[in-house]
C-alpha cells in the first residue's frame, strides 16, 4: 500500500509539473490578469478543489493531496487558456452545420477547443490513477454541476416509456459531453458542449422510431396545462 501511495504521488507530481510548465509559459507570454486577481482566483480554485475532494471521503492524505493538486492545476490552466484566447482570436464566419454566423460563444468554444490535448489527458490520467471510476465521475459531476443526471431526468419526463437501450445511449452521450466540458471555463461554455450531445441524442431518438419535436411539444403542452389548472384552482378558492 505504501509503495502504491508513493507511486501515485510521484506520477501526480510529474503530470502536475508538465501542465504547470505549460500554464506558466502561457502566463508569462501574456499575463492577462493582475497579480491580485490571479492570487484571488488561485485561492478560490484551491478551495473549490479541496471541497470536491473532501466530498469523496477518501481518508487517504496522500491521495487527497494528489487529487487536489490535479484538479486545481487543471482549473488554473483552463483559466489561463481562456484569458489568452478570447473569442476575438477566432475570425468571424459561419457555422458550416447551420449557415448561421458564428456567435461569440461559438468562437470562444472554437478557441478553447484548440487547447493542447495534454491538458485534458493529464487531468483524466491523474484522476484515474488515484480514484476509482465512480469517484472520477463524481468529480466530473462537480465540475458540470450534475448536468448528466439533470438532463437524463428531463429525458425521462419528455420521452414516454424510455427503454433501457435508449437510456444507455442517451446517458453515454451525456457522459461524453461531461468529460469534454471539463476543459471549458464557465457554465455558458459548458452548456454549449452539452448542446452538441443533446442534439446527437435527439437525432438518435428520431432515427429510432421517436419524434423529438412531437414529444417535446406534448411535454411542454402538458406542463402549461398543469400550470393553468393550478392557477385556476387557486383563483377559484374563496377568500378568507
Amino acid at each position: 500500500m505504501k509503495k502504491y501511495i508513493k507511486t501515485s504521488v510521484i506520477i501526480a507530481a510529474a503530470t502536475l509539473f508538465t501542465v504547470n510548465v505549460y500554464a506558466q509559459q502561457t502566463a508569462e507570454a501574456k499575463p492577462g490578469m493582475t497579480a491580485e486577481a490571479r492570487a484571488k482566483f488561485d485561492e478560490e480554485t484551491d478551495k473549490r478543489a479541496a471541497e470536491w475532494v473532501a466530498s469523496l471521503n477518501l481518508n487517504n492524505p496522500a491521495k487527497e493531496t494528489a487529487v487536489k493538486g490535479i484538479i486545481a492545476t487543471h482549473l488554473k490552466t483552463i483559466r489561463d487558456w481562456n484569458n489568452e484566447h478570447p473569442a476575438a482570436t477566432v475570425p468571424a464566419g459561419i457555422n458550416p452545420a447551420t449557415g448561421n454566423p458564428l456567435s461569440a460563444v461559438d468562437r470562444q468554444v472554437i478557441a478553447i477547443s484548440a487547447m493542447p490535448k495534454l491538458v485534458h489527458e493529464t487531468l483524466m490520467t491523474g484522476l484515474r490513477q488515484n480514484l476509482d471510476e465512480a469517484q472520477v465521475e463524481a468529480i466530473l459531476d462537480k465540475y458540470t454541476i450534475g448536468k448528466v443526471a439533470f438532463t437524463m431526468n428531463g429525458y425521462r419526463s419528455i420521452v414516454p416509456n424510455l427503454t433501457p437501450e435508449e437510456e444507455k445511449v442517451l446517458t453515454a452521450n451525456l457522459k461524453k459531453a461531461r468529460e469534454q466540458a471539463v476543459d471549458y471555463k464557465n457554465m455558458t461554455q459548458i452548456s454549449a458542449i452539452f448542446e452538441i450531445y443533446k442534439t446527437k441524442n435527439e437525432q438518435y431518438l428520431n432515427t429510432h422510431g421517436r419524434n423529438w419535436h412531437d414529444m417535446f411539444k406534448a411535454y411542454t403542452d402538458a406542463v402549461k396545462a398543469k400550470k393553468a389548472a393550478a392557477k385556476a384552482a387557486a383563483e377559484s378558492k374563496p377568500a378568507n
